[in-house]
């Protein structure tokens, strides 16, 4: 008798904890709805946000009136606010309904020194100073997700910290947050953010580990009895032999990355292993030294230690050996490094609530760009995903530092709704 009612007891619990799970998918799905719905109504909105911005871009360092725009925006949301972090930095804090993980979204606040020509109506009014790495995007959508989130506050249990951050362009901006007191006491648990880019509009992308290509700033030092001439021939021979690819591709083609075909969502991507010395570098001259300067691009991590003694082992060998000075590096950036298991965790997350082509694997590494994210990852364990902007119908190709650099404004709607849930379920997940 006793064993029939243990049996009916355990039926029951079982039963029960299939209900439970099942009421609490049908509530969790009835909320990402809301997200989008939510989203929908103030798309409008945060393009004349992001167009404000636009119009009235500010330099690393200078972001005073975007700061102020960001502070009484989040302020207007109930949110509680930090000014002056770092700089112009701003935070702000949404706290749930509940005790839960400290989670946190950044979106990076600065402009370029850039006067390329524009063809929207919303071109920059300030001279010389241009938004052409899209972070006025970035800005609309941190703006957007804290909106969304914060009319769903009672369904957050712990708090959402949305930092708008200063400076990444100078790559100082990211480090000067984290080594403040203040980021200390935040205590975060998880920390995402995104990059607007020339993948199609709407497509996000991320990948675990190293998202970028290792950069580093390599620095050539010669008597003054080598030529420009002599120089320029000794580096085409250093850029030939230390040239590490894919058959005859070439990796610093950097608008191949994002084709459909032959870019990084092909397993067999040929950006996902090389070695190059980009094709541009700098001479400069004096009385008694020529200095060349240029960069590397390097996906694996462990062959970094080999870039210079290659160089100089090239150089030993030329006709020019008696005239080298030194080879060295002025500047190693680290690179961002998106956290293994959250990476995975996000996609699976975004996936199962937008389905299974909302998310694209990356197989490979850009070359040329990076983000002092990296700094953040440091510290707290991250994931940077990258939305695309592009719209070849439109004509936009939305190549970051471009000439003809544009996004399409349905990727803030994109990104709204999408990392709204995300941090939704990050901030939620025990």
């Amino acid at each position: 008798m006793k064993i029939i009612q243990i049996k009916s007891l355990l039926v029951l619990s079982i039963l029960l904890l299939i209900v439970l799970i099942s009421f609490r998918f049908l509530n969790q799905n009835n909320l990402h709805q809301e997200i989008e719905k939510q989203t929908n109504e103030i798309s409008n909105s945060l393009i004349k946000i992001r167009r404000d911005f636009h119009q009235y871009p500010e330099l690393a360092g200078y972001e005073k009136r975007t700061s102020k725009a960001i502070a009484e925006y989040l302020s207007n949301l109930g949110l509680e606010i930090k000014t002056e972090v770092a700089g112009y930095g701003v935070i702000g804090i949404l706290k749930g309904g509940g005790e839960g993980k400290n989670i946190a979204w950044r979106a990076d606040m600065d402009a370029l020194p850039m006067h390329f020509p524009e063809q929207v109506s919303y071109k920059s009014k300030i001279k010389g100073v241009q938004h052409g790495c899209g972070h006025d995007v970035h800005m609309a959508i941190g703006l957007g997700i804290a909106e969304v989130l914060s009319k769903n506050k009672e369904s957050i249990n712990g708090t959402v910290y949305f930092i708008f951050q200063p400076e990444e362009e100078t790559f100082d901006g990211a480090k000067n947050i984290v080594d403040s007191n203040l980021y200390s006491e935040m205590n975060i648990d998880e920390i995402y953010t995104l990059h607007v880019t020339a993948l199609p509009v709407g497509q996000i992308m991320v990948k675990p580990n190293e998202l970028y290509a290792y950069q580093k700033i390599i620095q050539l030092k010669f008597n003054g009895e080598l030529s420009k001439e002599d120089a320029e021939e000794l580096y085409n021979q250093l850029r030939n032999e230390t040239l590490r690819r894919k058959d005859s591709t070439n990796p610093w083609q950097i608008l191949k990355a994002f084709d459909a075909k032959l870019g990084l969502t092909n397993p067999n991507t040929f950006f996902k292993d090389y070695l190059y010395l980009q094709e541009n570098f700098i001479i400069e001259e004096d009385d008694n030294q020529l200095t060349l300067i240029t960069e590397a691009y390097e996906t694996d991590k462990s062959n970094l230690p080999n870039i210079l003694p290659k160089i100089e082992q090239i150089i030993s060998k030329s006709k020019h050996q008696d005239k080298f000075i030194s080879a060295s590096f002025i500047q190693e950036n680290p690179t961002v490094f998106n956290h293994k298991s959250l990476t995975t965790d996000a996609i699976k997350t975004l996936t199962t609530i937008y389905g299974e082509n909302h998310v694209e694997m990356s197989h490979g590494q850009i070359p040329y760009f990076n983000d002092d994210f990296i700094y953040f990852q440091q510290k707290t364990p991250g994931v940077y995903f990258l939305l695309g902007g592009a719209n070849p119908k439109k004509g936009i190709s939305a190549m970051n530092h471009a000439p003809n650099f544009d996004v399409d404004e349905e990727c803030i709607r994109v990104g709204v709704k999408s990392f709204s849930s995300l941090i939704l379920e990050r901030v939620n997940n025990e």
